[in-house]
């Protein structure tokens, strides 16, 4: 039989099968008697079958009647080669039937013949849809698909050598042939143009891309995924209709395209999959070089295929629904210029080959001595950035008047440096921050010279552009062009072209060809800037530029040193160098949303706090065993915030110190050694804080390793503990009949600890009357009262300074720290005067940094600061405001299981069942990294780790709160 050739057939309506003939198909032909649901097709008709109840059995493939059995067999011997191979790849095989052909001969209503079959159910699901995918499931479809290319390197057999409108190598044809489908003539020019521009590129290399036999359509609606502990990673492939002989990259640039249909499917975000791809195949040069041009061509094919399908099969839903998408994927994959996309996938596999730039005659700004040239750093790292200087819009002007004012002949930006000064703060997407040319100021006005021969393209009161053997060179700003420069003249090198009176911006274009943005993306930072040369070279400088960012050598370097069992955030973090109140920067000037750090209470950078303690460092710093008014005075304004008797104060120089010395003073104060803590909280890292400490999230050993002097009660949690809602009442009983037993049975406590805001569950007030039974209960037996306020006191809670004080307690020991020093290693112990000398039977007690003169000096400057900013009553207003909204997510996602929290103290727990409270665990790791995409950061905290931990400066506006909450929601729409 004749091969099929789509360009003699073209029209290729799904055959017309309804349900109950598929059912007797699947009867007559195969024995088989279950329930059919139909499925989408492009161009056949296919069914799920499903035992009764539901369970699947497998796919009814009918065949389109213009393909031929040897074509059927070929897709089946696929699929059965890739089943042996033993490639890891699950592959949809025919269902076997004893005495049956596998491969049924049935007609339609005008009598053709029709090819069907039962093709095994292969169970995962899809990667279908318009969700969002992260990193790691597009890295998997590459990695699937390079196995999948390699197992078939070596298949052959009669059936694929057939002409489909599938096969790129026919791409600019079929696009040729169905474009005239296209009912919009606008879409349909943008179209062919991107298409015989692509197909230029292809056709130069084609004889260069392998061939061999490929699956032709393997997508994301044709990969199925493993099980969801594993991550639902596709690893297995369906629906081999498409089977044919074609450029073995094409299969890889099919199922790339089919990633820009998602949500945040730009085409940075399928580098992951091609750079997966190479790992297992590597990508030959010419193939690197056609991946994109295949890319705009596959997507091409798809809008024109769809529209085509669409108008011959008006009833065919699945071709009508895919209309739209299609089109997504065509623009995302041509709003980025092909040469741009080549270079950046050169870069993200390592192939990029930097050239020296051409030689320049004359420089077009002379007499610059590189000597009298100050280099303007606006990276993340620069000095002259501090306290948020970078988001002031004369930011670059005003430094480059401060370095002519101080002596320089020119300043200069740095080539390719991702600029802070250029970073929106607030931004689901990195802003374009790396600059493809220079910033130039000038201390004198000096002439522009043509370095080379050329030819005038344009001018203009404020720019000149002209063109040479060496590429386009643009220079805008505050120029004055000499009157004899006219647009198309020819001048020489060394020709006065104008004068430059001020700030202007050169850039140097490689070719004339491609408009190249002043500021661009740092992931695309790589493609663009392959298209200029360094301007160095035409002013006569040294060819500097910004150093490639890092992060990942960084990373690796990181795991070589540091010892890996001190945890990290993120799978792939980003590399923070900078911080400015709720903000933090990228060494890429990236600006993040910072949701978590509670330590920060001032926020990031702040200057009052710099300078501060930048001056204690000029005096003195030294151990509180030497009299100086710093300790003096933290500790008398430390005690102030605190009710009578609490009037003594050690300084330490962490929360685990704390609670250890909090610990060592119930101990010697009492003589007795047990504790009693509380289920699920977490206090510290020494010894005796560890050892109180029960949270399995930090330690998932806590439990089954706990000294036998610790005691625990029960997690008072009123969300998910055994007593809900309003018999939360019950637990402070309960803890107190621990307690009495304790007692009796001789082992009375020597203290009782908790955080009277219970963090480690997120952010949850403790049930009402709680401390006031079990503090009574503990002093009842001799035992102390302990207040963990390490990272719920200063005012955090935004009701309270002390969150004690929400439980109407008053605690014998008050421990601290975290906000206390603003991220300086400081904490302190507040206890009374009667408790704080008891330690004496234990020895002296001495921190060496807990009250040195900085920290003191630190910790005064915090109080200051947080009275004088209003903190505390901004973490009420604004963090009412986020709940508020949080509250409102939660009407409108059921995965938003509560709320936790009080003022900037919050917690958001994520459950997959409102009724069961199955903790979210996946899905909650999984947001916070697609958070980190759009540009906030945020955690995960308690035991089961699946509660969102939000605890922010407390400098943080509403607008970022309403941010965050954007964000979320965004999320949650979307997917993680």
């Amino acid at each position: 039989m004749t091969p099929f050739d789509f360009f003699q057939a073209e029209e290729l309506p799904v055959p017309a099968i309804t349900a109950a003939q598929a059912h007797d198909i699947a009867t007559t032909h195969f024995g088989i008697d279950g329930e059919m649901t139909a499925l989408g097709s492009q161009q056949d008709a296919n069914f799920l079958l499903s035992r009764p109840g539901g369970e699947p059995v497998g796919v009814l493939k009918i065949a389109n009647p213009a393909f031929s059995r040897i074509e059927i067999e070929a897709q089946d011997a696929a699929a059965e080669y890739l089943t042996r191979a033993g490639c890891d790849v699950r592959a949809a095989t025919n269902l076997a039937f004893a005495g049956v052909d596998p491969i049924a001969e049935v007609r339609d209503g005008n009598g053709a013949v029709l090819y069907a079959r039962i093709i095994a159910h292969l169970a995962g699901g899809t990667l279908s849809g318009d969700g969002y995918l992260t990193p790691v499931r597009a890295a998997a479809l590459g990695a699937l698909t390079g196995r999948t290319v390699r197992a078939l390197a070596d298949f052959d057999h009669a059936g694929v050598d057939r002409v489909l409108q599938w096969d790129l190598r026919h791409a600019l044809r079929t696009v040729e042939v169905l474009a005239g489908h296209m009912p919009d003539p606008g879409r349909r020019e943008v179209l062919e143009t991107a298409a015989a521009a692509s197909w230029q590129v292809v056709a130069e290399l084609a004889d260069d891309l392998p061939i061999q036999v490929i699956h032709g359509d393997l997508t994301d609606d044709n990969v199925v995924c493993g099980p969801p502990e594993g991550g639902r990673l596709p690893d297995g492939v369906i629906d081999l209709g498409d089977l044919t002989r074609s450029w073995t990259v094409g299969e890889l640039a099919i199922a790339v395209s089919s990633l820009l249909r998602h949500e945040g499917g730009e085409p940075v975000a399928t580098l992951p999959a091609v750079a997966a791809f190479h790992a297992v195949r590597p990508l030959s040069p010419a193939e690197v070089e056609a991946l994109w041009p295949l890319v705009v061509l596959r997507a091409a094919v798809l809008v024109v295929s769809g529209i085509h399908q669409a108008s011959i099969d008006v009833d065919n839903a699945y071709a009508t629904g895919a209309l739209d998408y299609e089109w997504r994927i065509f623009e995302r994959a041509i709003e980025v210029p092909t040469d741009v996309m080549t270079a950046t996938i050169r870069a993200a596999l390592g192939a990029a080959q930097p050239l020296e730039p051409p030689p320049v005659a004359t420089p077009l700004i002379g007499g610059l001595a590189p000597k009298t040239v100050v280099r303007l750093d606006l990276s993340s790292e620069a000095d002259a950035l501090d306290a948020g200087r970078w988001l002031s819009a004369d930011c670059e002007d005003d430094l480059a008047a401060e370095a002519l004012a101080g002596g320089a002949a020119a300043v200069v930006t740095m080539f390719g440096q991702p600029r802070m000064t250029r970073s929106a703060p607030l931004s689901p997407e990195s802003s374009a921050t790396v600059g493809t040319g220079l910033d130039v100021w000038l201390a004198v006005p000096s002439p522009i010279t043509a370095p080379w021969d050329c030819v005038v393209d344009t001018t203009a009161d404020d720019s000149l552009t002209f063109t040479g053997t060496a590429g386009t060179v643009q220079v805008r700003g505050r120029l004055r062009v000499g009157d004899q420069v006219r647009s198309g003249g020819c001048v020489t090198a060394g020709a006065v072209l104008g004068k430059v009176e001020g700030r202007a911006w050169i850039q140097w274009r490689s070719g004339p060809d491609i408009e190249v943005p002043d500021f661009v993306r740092p992931e695309y930072g790589a493609g663009w800037l392959s298209l200029v040369e360094n301007p160095n070279a035409l002013l006569g400088l040294p060819a500097v530029a910004a150093a490639a960012d890092d992060s990942e050598a960084l990373w690796r370097r990181r795991a070589d040193s540091f010892a890996t069992v001190q945890e990290h955030y993120y799978l792939n973090p980003p590399r923070i160098e900078r911080g400015w109140r709720e903000h933090m920067v990228s060494t890429e000037a990236r600006s993040y949303l910072d949701m978590v750090n509670n330590v920060a209470l001032l926020g990031h950078g702040h200057p009052v706090l710099a300078d501060a303690v930048a001056r204690q460092w000029r005096r003195l710093n030294t151990n509180s065993r030497f009299n100086y008014a710093a300790v003096v005075a933290l500790s008398e304004r430390l005690a102030a915030t605190l009710p009578d008797p609490l009037d003594t104060v050690f300084l330490v120089n962490s929360g685990s110190e704390a609670g250890d010395l909090a610990l060592r003073l119930a101990m010697a104060t009492t003589g007795r050694h047990d504790v009693v803590s509380m289920a699920e909280a977490y206090h510290g890292w020494t010894y005796a804080t560890d050892a109180v400490s029960t949270s399995v999230a930090d330690n998932p050993n806590a439990l089954a390793t706990r000294p036998n002097w610790v005691h625990t009660v029960p997690s008072p949690n009123a969300y998910r503990g055994e007593y809900r809602g309003p018999d939360a009442g019950r637990y402070a009983p309960e803890a107190v009949d621990i307690i009495e037993r304790l007692a009796a049975q001789g082992n009375p406590p020597a203290a009782f600890i908790c955080e009277p805001f219970y963090g480690n569950a997120g952010g949850m007030a403790l049930p009402d009357g709680y401390l006031t039974a079990v503090y009574a209960a503990v002093r009842a037996a001799g035992g102390l009262a302990i207040a963990d306020e390490v990272q719920v006191g200063y005012g955090r809670t935004g009701r309270w300074f002390w969150s004690f004080q929400q439980q109407d307690v008053v605690p014998d020991i008050v421990t601290v720290a975290k906000a206390m020093g603003n991220g300086q290693p400081l904490g302190a112990v507040i206890t009374t005067r009667e408790i704080a000398e008891r330690y004496r039977t234990q020895g002296y007690f001495f921190s060496s940094a807990g009250g040195s003169p900085v920290s003191c000096v630190v910790g005064l400057t915090v109080l200051d600061l947080l009275e004088k900013e209003g903190l505390q009553h901004n973490a009420l207003v604004v963090g009412d405001h986020l709940k508020t909204r949080i509250e409102e997510l939660a009407s409108r996602h059921d995965l938003i299981g509560t709320v936790h929290g009080s003022g900037l103290y919050m917690g958001v727990e994520l459950v997959r069942d409102r009724a069961t409270l199955e903790p979210a665990v996946s899905e909650t790791a999984a947001i916070c990294e697609r958070l980190l995409g759009l540009g906030v950061i945020v955690q995960p905290t308690g035991d089961r780790q699946n509660v969102l931990k939000v605890k922010p400066p407390m400098c943080i506006t509403r607008e970022s709160a309403d941010f965050f909450v954007d964000m979320l929601d965004r999320v949650l729409n979307t997917g993680w």
